[in-house]
């Protein structure tokens, strides 16, 4: 059976295509969600009439594809899971939490129903998977799974050397994380304007 499309299926067309269909699956499926209608005369005729509007319509979803394609590909978002022995998952990283991941760390909606996974991810490291943004348009994106409550990385800012109180000496390591380090950096730097405007 010949039905015109509404809207895009995946993986048969976009809006305006006209396609062959098992008869049950237009009746059950296409039909009654408005999907597709049916390939008659007058609906085809109708089509020819509004193809400059649905040409139009589909140059601005390929246009918005392109530029999430822009956003995602070659990207990589980081997932904390919970983790057992040997780097295994309790459970599984789904495509909500990689689609919640994107929201937050990319600022781009994605609908998880377009998230390839490739299988279910249950071990920590780089995970590629695919994104399917609208109809050909696909990006490709490295989920990073970490151990929920892996430690933040420091950074040296400062070896201090001494002698204690009981005439032993000792070496310290003074670690902070980057972030603290750059609010410690801005503390002084405003201690030392302030300084210097007294001083004037």
């Amino acid at each position: 059976m010949k039905v015109i499309l509404l809207q895009e299926l995946k993986g048969r067309g976009g809006e305006g295509d006209v396609i062959e269909v098992a008869r049950g699956f237009a009746v059950n499926y296409l039909l009654p969600r408005k999907v597709a209608i049916e390939a008659t005369k007058g609906n085809l005729k109708q089509l020819e009439q509004r193809s400059h509007n649905i040409k139009a319509r589909e140059d601005q979803r390929l246009g918005d594809a392109q530029s999430v394609f822009e956003k995602l590909d070659g990207k990589t978002v980081t997932v904390a899971a919970k983790v057992g022995e040997e780097g295994r998952l309790f459970g599984s990283v789904t495509s909500s939490h990689v689609e919640a991941a994107i929201a937050e760390q990319l600022g781009v909606e994605v609908d998880r129903r377009k998230i390839e996974t490739h299988g279910h991810i249950k071990d920590v490291g780089p995970h590629v998977i695919n994104i399917a943004i609208y109809r050909d348009v696909k990006a490709e994106l490295t989920v990073d799974v970490v151990a929920e409550g892996a430690p933040v990385p420091t950074t040296v800012v400062e070896v201090v050397e001494g002698v204690a109180a009981d005439g032993e000496s000792f070496v310290e390591v003074v670690e902070e994380s980057p972030e603290q380090a750059e609010a410690d950096l801005a503390v002084e730097e405003a201690a030392e304007e302030i300084a210097d405007e007294a001083a004037e």
